[in-house]
């Protein structure tokens, strides 16, 4: 039972990368998804999520309109399709699950957690 996240690497500034997020072992067609990242001597903080049935949406006010989160419930799988990326975006970003039909965008709102990916951005 686990999230696998990856598609991390180095980037340059105003670059792009697309995460995905599978979850294997269990199916979460009913819990909400959450990004999250944390960058080195920072707190864990939140990026995007998306809710169980993709009606919800939300994302932190420094990646609106560059960062965009989707799902495929049959694939069990959701991606965070990064753009525009800064040197301020680097930063190991997790993915996670809510409890089921859970929603936030707080840490505590969230109860399963992927390991991380390691996203770069330099020139």
């Amino acid at each position: 039972v686990q999230l696998q996240a990856s598609g991390g690497g180095l980037v340059q500034p105003g670059g792009s990368l697309r995460l995905s997020c599978a979850a294997s072992g269990f199916t979460s067609d009913n819990d909400a998804i959450g990004w999250f990242r944390q960058a080195p001597g920072k707190e864990r903080e939140f990026v995007a999520a998306i809710s169980w049935n993709i009606v919800n949406t939300k994302y932190v006010d420094s990646v609106k309109g560059r960062f965009t989160i989707s799902r495929d419930n049959g694939k069990n799988t959701v991606w965070l399709q990064m753009n525009s990326l800064l040197p301020e975006d680097t930063a190991v970003y997790y993915c996670a699950a809510s409890p089921e039909y859970g929603w936030g965008t707080s840490l505590y709102d969230y109860d399963f957690w992927g390991q991380g990916t390691q996203v770069t951005v330099s020139s």
